[in-house]
């Protein structure tokens, strides 16, 4: 019985990450392909909610990539306490397992390069901006670019979450 309360309960944490991990990236999507269409020019209010609103959302992103690993690795850890071995998996819920995890590992890698690397330039390129006020054309252009790659690397992530939803629903294949 505890066996099966923990499992209901990494389960349910599981899940909750698995959508946050697919929710983000849509909704974050639908708000980049809305500020598109005002063009690659600054126009600071709009573009401050944006990089705010983005911005913020990469720690939750991490957060559910983070739970959804631990909870995910978790529940055969889970099984192996109680019974003292790893449960036998059929074969395409090995191949789900290793297909989810390789999802799941590519989207850590894409969320790395986002929060450590573009979401760090776009702070420190958007800080030069201000209300009313040209840009530096060369500043504003590294902006975009730096917004293009980072729409990129989103919609790949969103990819990959439809991915870890997919193969989510093979691993419970029986033996």
């Amino acid at each position: 019985m505890t066996e099966q309360i923990v499992h209901g309960i990494l389960l349910a944490f599981h899940n909750i990450a698995l959508v946050g991990c697919a929710a983000a990236p849509f909704y974050n999507r639908n708000l980049v392909n809305t500020r598109a269409q005002y063009g690659p020019k600054l126009h600071y209010e709009l573009d401050k909610v944006v990089e705010e609103t983005l911005q913020g959302n990469a720690p939750w992103c991490m957060a559910f990539i983070t739970i959804l690993f631990a909870t995910g690795m978790g529940m055969p850890l889970n099984h192996y306490l109680f019974n003292g071995a790893f449960r036998a998996l059929h074969p395409a819920a090995r191949a789900a397992i290793g297909l989810k995890l390789t999802a799941i590992f590519w989207m850590m890698w894409i969320m790395g390069r986002i929060f450590f690397g573009l979401n760090p330039r776009l702070r420190e390129l958007f800080a030069g901006f201000a209300a009313g006020k040209a840009p530096e054309p060369a500043a504003e252009k590294e902006f975009f670019e730096k917004r293009a790659r980072r729409k990129a690397l989103c919609e790949t992530c969103l990819k990959l979450a439809v991915v870890v939803l997919i193969s989510s629903a093979f691993i419970g294949f029986a033996p």
